[in-house]
């Protein structure tokens, strides 16, 4: 007998963060998130994502023993702008079991269907930068520390269940052994014709000076992407200090132009897929040395974003970050970049690799389905 239950205590909580971890620990390719930040998402006095989101985590039983889990999110001020009632959903897992996925699905419908929505979307979370996307081929490949790992059987499960594709993203590997021609061209008119300035900060207290503008000017430029909803400013204040501990200023990029207005901005991070995945996503007892050792000695990087303010595209600014960014990358012996999920639609950001090597390698699905 399957029995779903509603997360409602910390040791519930604690039990939902870390059943992937338990289930797939001897998975080569996955890679656990970081517990506490895992922790602290679907906390409603940490996240002041819930300032305008509902969620609920439920809880999967069989004979006793825990074999799911599964979150639901409904954005109201999403649905509320896109005149819409979709929920989503959020941390699926499960074993190999039809009957358990199904079991998770209901119970997770009904929970947004008691609050209006017609239509579920997933996986997706809070915000842009939660965690999205259903591994749906490159299952071989370690997944990136800000990604999702899962075996082939969950879409089975999800298509078996009457969920449809709805969206995919692409990830790539780049290799990042020279500067392409091209970038270096393109760079160098780029603050010739333009005036724009690449701005690295040497302390990150500096960082603080930027950040904000930065953010406002991310929240223009990815506007009209899938699921993206305006990040406020009590939402950055919890991902800069989710991130302003371990950021590495040789990969942050901040571009002004004449008026020291920030138009552009980017981020690559040293991979820390091998050092969480051997610390199982615990910081302690020797889980944040080994992250401190991957950010200096790395050969690796993933690329979280470059995002352009919209009257300032096609005039070259990002690459102006990537030659930089491959110079920062060079320099530390990095041999190639994992590119993060991007939008298999959006022909801007994937023609932008068209002058590198690179191979695609995963590719991951937000299903939808009505309720």
């Amino acid at each position: 007998m399957i029995i779903v239950k509603p997360v409602l205590t910390k040791h519930d909580l604690r039990l939902f963060t870390e059943f992937p971890n338990k289930l797939f620990r001897k998975e080569k390719a996955y890679v656990p998130a970081l517990s506490i930040d895992e922790m602290h998402v679907f906390d409603q006095k940490r996240n002041p994502a819930h300032e305008y989101c509902d969620s609920q985590c439920f809880l999967a039983y069989k004979d006793k023993n825990l074999v799911g889990r599964i979150a639901g999110i409904i954005n109201h001020r999403w649905n509320e702008s896109n005149q819409t009632k979709i929920g989503r959903f959020s941390r699926i897992d499960m074993i190999d079991d039809l009957e358990v996925t199904k079991a998770l699905i209901e119970t997770v419908t009904n929970w947004h269907k008691d609050k209006g929505v017609t239509e579920l979307i997933g996986p997706i979370g809070f915000t842009d930068l939660d965690r999205m996307g259903m591994l749906v081929d490159g299952f071989e490949h370690l997944n990136m520390f800000i990604t999702i790992w899962n075996p082939p059987y969950y879409m089975k499960h999800l298509e078996l269940l009457g969920f449809v594709k709805d969206v995919d993203w692409i990830e790539k590997q780049i290799k990042l052994t020279s500067i392409p021609e091209k970038i270096e061209k393109v760079a160098n008119i780029t603050e010739r014709r333009f005036g724009y300035r690449l701005l690295k900060l040497k302390k990150k207290k500096d960082v603080f000076k930027y950040i904000y503008d930065a953010f406002d000017m991310y929240n223009v430029a990815f506007n009209a992407l899938y699921g993206f909803f305006p990040i406020s400013d009590k939402v950055m204040d919890y991902y800069i200090k989710q991130m302003i501990q371990i950021v590495k200023l040789d990969y942050l990029w901040f571009v002004l132009d004449k008026e020291d207005k920030v138009v552009g901005f980017g981020l690559m991070m040293p991979s820390l897929a091998m050092a969480n995945k051997k610390s199982n996503g615990k910081l302690f007892p020797f889980g944040i040395f080994r992250i401190m050792r991957a950010l200096k000695k790395h050969s690796v990087i993933d690329l979280y974003f470059i995002a352009v303010d919209p009257n300032h595209q096609g005039r070259g600014i990002p690459a102006l970050m990537l030659q930089d960014g491959i110079k920062e990358a060079m320099k530390h012996g990095v041999l190639y970049a994992e590119s993060g999920p991007e939008l298999e639609l959006n022909t801007a950001i994937q023609s932008q690799w068209k002058d590198f090597d690179y191979v695609d390698h995963k590719r991951r699905r937000c299903y939808k389905k009505s309720i």
